[in-house]
């Protein structure tokens, strides 16, 4: 499929995940990271008169540039701690709604505000949608790290857990390793696919290493995800496992 046409995919599933879940009496949104988000704020700008008492709030630099620029009102998780949706891109989603996020570096933040809304909806292109997580993600689960015990957590991820390729994410237009927005370090580590099977488990054995901050695996958190097809359609699946089509608005 031709870019294009991924990008239309994906502001295909943007608009319909906006049109069914930013509601009019919605006034607390969170605003996630990724190549699909810069759709979602498009649809919502459309909703014009509904974000004159709106506050929006980012997960990230990305994010709040677009805020910004659309001319919404800019919050700040301190302010606002209760949000009514949130509305993400995610890396790959599984048959149960689990998702692989932070290629972009921004999985702690990205986690802060899922958890702080009633409802976190995933939005994405066909390429996203798994039955199991590392299918079509390869690159590993992104774990950000503080730069202090990033040495002792690569050692841990090849010598205990298993993620013998665990690697330090490194710039790509710079010297040296990816800076997240918090001042740390990423790190990419693949898994196998028994270890897939129960995300659940992997983030629990993840979160205890000493050094990590958050770890890019969303597990039982989201309501539902859209993928917009390459025919124009989209996908909306359930947490259990159940999918219909959705009619994308252009």
């Amino acid at each position: 499929m031709s870019s294009g046409g991924i990008e239309e995919s994906k502001k295909l599933a943007a608009y319909a995940a906006v049109d069914l879940h930013v509601q009019p009496h919605h006034k607390f949104i969170g605003i996630g990271s990724g190549s699909t988000v810069p759709y979602v704020v498009d649809r919502i700008v459309a909703q014009g008169k509904a974000n004159d008492d709106r506050i929006f709030l980012p997960t990230g630099f990305q994010s709040k540039e677009l805020i910004v620029k659309a001319g919404l009102t800019l919050g700040d998780i301190d302010q606002y701690t209760k949000l009514d949706v949130t509305i993400d891109g995610a890396d790959e989603v599984d048959s149960h709604l689990n998702a692989i996020k932070g290629g972009g570096a921004c999985q702690l933040r990205e986690k802060v505000l899922a958890e702080a809304a009633d409802t976190w909806i995933i939005v994405a292109d066909y390429r996203k949608k798994s039955e199991i997580l590392g299918t079509s993600w390869h690159q590993g689960v992104p774990i950000e790290v503080t730069p202090f015990a990033y040495a002792r957590a690569l050692l841990i991820l090849r010598e205990k857990l298993g993620s013998r390729n665990a690697t330090l994410r490194m710039a790509k237009a710079k010297a040296g390793p990816v800076v997240t927005d918090n001042g740390n370090f990423c790190i990419d580590a693949p898994f196998s696919e028994a270890d897939y099977k129960n995300p659940t488990e992997l983030l629990t054995k993840l979160k205890l290493i000493t050094g990590v901050v958050e770890v890019g695996l969303f597990c039982g958190m989201a309501k539902a995800a859209y993928f917009g097809n390459e025919d124009g359609s989209v996908t909306l699946r359930n947490a259990d496992g159940s999918e219909e089509s959705v009619q994308g608005k252009k």
